[in-house]
């Protein structure tokens, strides 16, 4: 059985879940959590960036970067399944999952920066920044959201795990301005039952 480095509240972590749960190989991956501030965990021997989410295979290649994990899922379960096979349709898919994925690096960013610094080595003007991307992308989405017909790609997964993200850390705020990445995440929640069954304690 494959195992799935991870910790509970990770978007990138989540994202890899739901992509499990969706295309049916949860009984093929055993999730293990992982202290990446932790020198002795042995993440760092596992993976040279000692990041998560970390995927090891039954033969001991391991794999990691969610995107790279969920296109491993996708080959296994058959593929073309969370990257469309039009070739057109694949790119709009990893587009859209790079640009959810960057607003959840920013927004890891913004909060490692005040868990891991004291008030007076922080960079304000650093986390603006990055605030400033998460709220570039989301108005970029609220203009065309992702659609929400037909199954799940790894683009509107890595989408929904981004606001899922956005909402425990940052209180919910994204939604006050943006109506129509609220409906849109209500629809993708009502269709996908993984994102629900997934949703971190804290």
């Amino acid at each position: 059985m494959a195992i799935l480095r991870s910790a509970a509240a990770s978007p990138f972590v989540r994202k890899c879940t739901i992509a499990a749960l969706t295309l049916g190989l949860e009984t093929q991956i055993e999730s293990q959590p992982a202290n990446t501030a932790d020198p002795l965990d042995p993440l760092r021997q596992q993976n040279p960036l000692g990041k998560i989410p970390t995927l090891i295979l039954d033969d001991g290649e391991v794999l990691y970067d969610s995107r790279v994990i969920v296109a491993y899922l996708d080959h296994l379960a058959g593929g073309n399944k969370l990257y469309p096979a039009d070739p057109m349709e694949r790119i709009q898919t990893l587009k859209l999952e790079a640009l959810a994925d960057g607003m959840m690096d920013a927004a890891v960013l913004q909060v490692y920066e005040k868990r891991y610094r004291a008030e007076h080595e922080r960079s304000h003007s650093w986390v603006e920044r990055q605030a400033e991307r998460c709220a570039t992308a989301l108005n970029h989405l609220e203009q065309a959201p992702p659609q929400t017909t037909g199954a799940p790609t790894a683009g509107t997964i890595a989408v929904a795990c981004a606001l899922g993200y956005l909402g425990l850390r940052f209180e919910g705020a994204w939604r006050r301005n943006h109506p129509a990445m609220v409906a849109w995440l209500n629809a993708f929640r009502a269709t996908v039952p993984a994102y629900d069954a997934t949703a971190p304690a804290g």
